[in-house]
């Protein structure tokens, strides 16, 4: 793993690997080196490491980029921002384990964005969803444009850059911001516990739903199948997914339950 700035910490919890961002006192608002370290991080990600988990230090996951970056940049070093941000956050969607986020607090525009490539959000009630981009006279660069319309629809997000609204802990769950909505101060700890339920599956699995999944979702109907079947087979002529089958044919293997 590459050397991270001071402003991301890491810890290792069995198979899961923890990544905290650590600017409390800028919210955790993402500068150069924060961006370039969390592309570092997932690209790479902690030897053994099976799933992670993201969350913020301090009273907030992240407020968003820190514009102070913006303001001497001329449109062509833009560019070269944004895509920078693409490539970190690329490395989030796409990485090797899936990752799961903690939210809380503000997770306002470039951290929307964060949390938006994450596979799994949960969030606390404490969690507020704002894209105040339009209001500073500025537009997403983070890839928001193309992840959070496939978890909101385009005319949410429109909205939200339109008019600056502010979705609430309980808005964000029900317009499809999170897949968990927990109780205050629960949600670093199920996040954990996620992640590691998600570590005890079989590898080959787990890197077909984060790998194949999206992009058969974005492919034509037959390219799609033909992916799904050739992903299937893959998966199930793997020797952990043999020996599984095995156990579940054998009353071995756990049974699904009611929760």
């Amino acid at each position: 793993m590459s050397a991270l700035p001071d402003s991301l910490v890491v810890a290792i919890d069995g198979p899961v690997a923890i990544l905290r961002l650590d600017r409390p006192a800028k919210r955790n608002a993402i500068d150069d080196a924060l961006v370039e370290g969390i592309g570092a991080f997932f690209a790479a990600p902690p030897e053994g490491a099976r799933a992670i988990v993201v969350h913020g230090a301090g009273d907030h996951f992240c407020a968003g980029l820190d514009l102070g970056a913006l303001k001497a940049l001329t449109t062509i070093e833009g560019i070269a921002h944004s895509r920078m941000w693409h490539r970190a956050f690329d490395a989030i969607e796409f990485c090797t384990v899936p990752v799961v986020a903690a939210l809380h607090g503000a997770v306002l525009g470039g951290g929307l964005e964060l949390a938006a490539s994450a596979h799994i959000r949960v969030a606390e009630p404490s969690s507020f969803y704002a894209l105040p981009e339009g209001s500073r006279g500025i537009f997403v660069g983070g890839g928001g444009s193309v992840r959070i319309p496939r978890l909101i629809g385009a005319a949410r997000m429109a909205d939200m850059m339109l008019t600056g609204r502010v979705y609430s802990a309980e808005e964000g769950h029900v317009a499809g911001l999170s897949q968990y909505l927990v109780d205050a101060g629960e949600g670093l700890a199920r996040a954990l516990a996620i992640a590691k339920q998600i570590a005890a599956n079989a590898p080959m699995t787990n890197f077909a739903v984060i790998q194949a999944l999206p992009r058969i979702v974005e492919a034509g109907r037959d390219a799609g199948l033909l992916a799904e079947s050739l992903m299937a087979s893959i998966a199930q002529g793997a020797p952990e997914a043999k020996a599984r089958l095995e156990d579940f044919l054998a009353k071995r293997g756990a049974k699904v339950e009611k929760r």
